[in-house]
């Protein structure tokens, strides 16, 4: 459940908007986004430097964050919106902790909910693609613009270079114009 962080830090940030009183739920959210600020400093890492920062610095987080969490959730009625945030959290410990087994794991799936939100909205409009051939060009154009951004690529100048020249590549040849290998002049 890679969404789960995510999802955790919305359930408390939730309350904070309903309740300007909401301590407890602050905490929380304090506790989370220095998780976060590790996470923010390690991006970009190599798997196993960031698996040793995340072991040095996030776990000590982790463990305190889910000790505060089973010591709060006693402490409030079990109705309470903090309570069944809290309850949330505690039982997708497993999935909120994974990250720290696997340099190779993000911490939340936002990325991938981003690149993906796009294509939700327009879902209406991809009932008019015309044909199956026409849906599955939508689809490789979409994949190729994500890959584009996901690269720091501007889809743009990356589609209009490969237009360009594509026409004198062999098909040997073709993963020459993948979006990190396109050289542009």
């Amino acid at each position: 459940k890679p969404h789960a962080q995510a999802h955790t830090r919305r359930k408390f940030y939730e309350i904070t908007v309903i309740n300007n009183k909401a301590n407890i739920a602050l905490e929380i959210l304090t506790r989370i986004s220095q998780i976060y600020k590790i996470e923010n400093d390690v991006r970009g890492y190599l798997p196993d430097k960031r698996l040793e920062n995340r072991g040095q610095k996030s776990k000590l987080l982790i463990d305190d964050l889910f000790k505060r969490l089973h010591y709060l959730k006693n402490k409030l009625p079990a109705k309470s919106p903090t309570a069944k945030a809290i309850n949330y959290a505690l039982n997708n410990q497993v999935a909120l902790s994974r990250f720290l087994d696997d340099g190779k794991i993000e911490i939340d799936n936002n990325a991938a909910e981003n690149a993906m939100r796009p294509i939700a909205l327009g879902r209406k409009n991809w009932l008019f693609a015309g044909s199956d051939n026409g849906g599955n060009t939508a689809a490789n154009i979409y994949s190729i613009t994500e890959t584009c951004k996901i690269n720091n690529i501007n889809p743009h100048k990356y589609l209009h270079k490969v237009l360009s020249v594509i026409q004198g590549y062999k098909v040997k040849d073709i993963a020459e114009l993948l979006p990190w290998k396109v050289k542009f002049d």
